[in-house]
């Protein structure tokens, strides 16, 4: 039999039950910007606009796997005004732009998961997914074995990224 070694697996499963509350609006309580860097960057997050932030996902499909999340709390669209949409879909956009410029994917898969039949692992708050992908990055790991390979640390990517949305 074989094994694939993923520690942070651990800690997602004893994580899930942590907050009451929602996630999302934990993490991302004080939206000043160029507040607490240190505290942003155990909590993964890249950039905080107005109206939304980015974050790297702590459990990724693949390398550079972010999230970009409205501070306004909302399973779905429902309640989002067009100001905040528009910072949304804005902010999707410069986070593609700096993950081709720091990653150079060869692709990317974008989603919304809304209800947990869908697939939302955070339900409560929606959030997109940006999903780099390189051309071969997995072959049919996933497919075949159920195995995801994770070629970078997040550590390291967060370092890569980081220093390209402070651009924002």
């Amino acid at each position: 039999m074989k094994r694939l070694w993923a520690p942070w697996r651990m800690e997602y499963i004893l994580d899930e039950h942590k907050h009451d509350k929602c996630l999302f609006c934990d993490i991302s309580k004080g939206k000043i910007r160029g507040r607490n860097r240190g505290e942003d960057k155990k909590n993964l997050i890249l950039y905080r606009g107005r109206h939304c932030f980015v974050l790297l996902n702590r459990y990724p499909y693949n390398s550079g796997h972010l999230m970009v999340v409205p501070y306004f709390h909302t399973p779905t669209f429902d309640g989002l005004s067009d100001e905040v949409l528009f910072d949304l879909i804005r902010t999707l956009r410069d986070s593609v732009g700096i993950l081709k410029k720091a990653l150079a994917p060869d692709g990317f898969n974008m989603g919304l998961n809304f209800g947990k039949v869908a697939g939302a692992g955070m339900e409560s708050h929606m959030h997109l997914h940006v999903v780099p992908r390189w051309t071969g990055d997995t072959d049919s790991m996933p497919i075949i074995a159920e195995t995801r390979v994770m070629p970078e640390h997040l550590k390291k990517t967060y370092e890569k990224l980081g220093r390209h949305f402070l651009k924002l």
